[in-house]
């Protein structure tokens, strides 16, 4: 398909300059820089888990106790429901 695009001088120059350099044709140049734009909005960003963006947080805070699980004062009513039974 034929179309027309409008470009800054400057952009056209070097886009026609790398095209040269490349042995290239202008119009593969604007192909390839198109796929590769279109390519990249379609790969989904690598979104890190919560464990990693804690990493470097863990052990900055110092409850007292070495385990809460292993706690007995801490566990109390642990599973219990609102009425106190288990």
């Amino acid at each position: 398909m034929k179309t027309t695009v409008e470009l800054s001088d400057d952009l056209y120059r070097r886009a026609k300059s790398e095209a040269a350099l490349r042995g290239r044709r202008l119009k593969d140049l604007v192909e390839e820089g198109l796929r590769l734009v279109l390519e990249t909005q379609r790969a989904k960003p690598k979104r890190n888990s919560l464990a990693a963006l804690m990493k470097n947080a863990r052990g900055i805070m110092n409850s007292g106790v070495a385990d809460l699980a292993s706690d007995p004062e801490h566990l109390r009513g642990f599973g219990a429901d609102a009425d106190g039974h288990r």
